[in-house]
Order: structure tokens, then sequence, then C-alpha cells
């Protein structure tokens, strides 16, 4: 059986200690003390979550990204009460600098989510 490895999901960007503060809000976690404008990293004071590094690359964003994070605010939660709490957490994220994009709405197989991009155009999903 193989064991578990930790992972940690790295960011290209122009800005790296901007968009590390952007995350470091939107989940709780600590940036690294030793960043600098080349690079940055926050992490989960818990341990639980995965270390997340930002670093600084010339070309910007063009396209769709492959790989997203998705922000679990809604979890366990159905109908208008997740949908409020995407909102809610929405909201909050729009005054950090995050901008929407567009609510999924539920269908017969999935619950709601709404779709926003960081403060340097990456897609990410509420939950």
């Amino acid at each position: 059986m193989a064991s578990v490895r930790q992972i940690q999901v790295s960011f290209d960007c122009a800005e790296p200690p901007r968009v590390a503060r952007f995350w470091c809000e939107v989940l709780g976690y600590i940036p690294a003390a030793d960043a600098d404008e080349e690079w940055a990293a926050c992490h989960d004071p818990t341990g639980a979550g995965p270390r997340l590094f930002f670093q600084r690359v010339p070309e910007g964003k063009t396209v769709k990204n492959r790989v997203h994070l998705d922000v679990r605010v809604g979890t366990g939660l159905k109908g208008a009460e997740r949908l409020a709490a995407l909102e809610a957490e929405g909201t909050r994220l729009e005054a950090l600098g995050a901008s929407r994009v567009r609510l999924l709405p539920a269908d017969e197989e999935n619950e709601s989510c709404l779709v926003m991009r960081d403060v340097e155009g990456n897609e990410f999903c509420l939950d």
C-alpha cells in the first residue's frame, strides 16, 4: 500500500505577495515570514490543508485554469440556506478583491456553487 503524501498547490502569478495575502484571508492561512517579491507562501495553521506557493512569472494568465480550488463554504447545506452561505462568502471575498463569474444553480446531481476569480483572475469555486 502506497503512503499518503502531502501536497503543495503552486500558483504562477504577477504579484506573489498580493495573491498570497488574498488566499490567507480566504482560507485563514498564515503567510510565510521569509517571502519576497519573487515568491510567497502560506500554510494552514492546523496542518490539515496543503501549503500554497505563489511564484512570479513573466507571462499573464491567458486561458481557463486546468486546476482550481473549491472553497467549501456550503458543505451539508441545501437550497436557499446553501445559496445564502455562498452569497455571504462571495460578498466577503469581493471586498478582498475577488470577482464573481457566475452562479451554477443546483440540478438533479449537484448543489449550487459560485464561480469566482481571485485578485489575478484565477478561477475558484465557492462550493
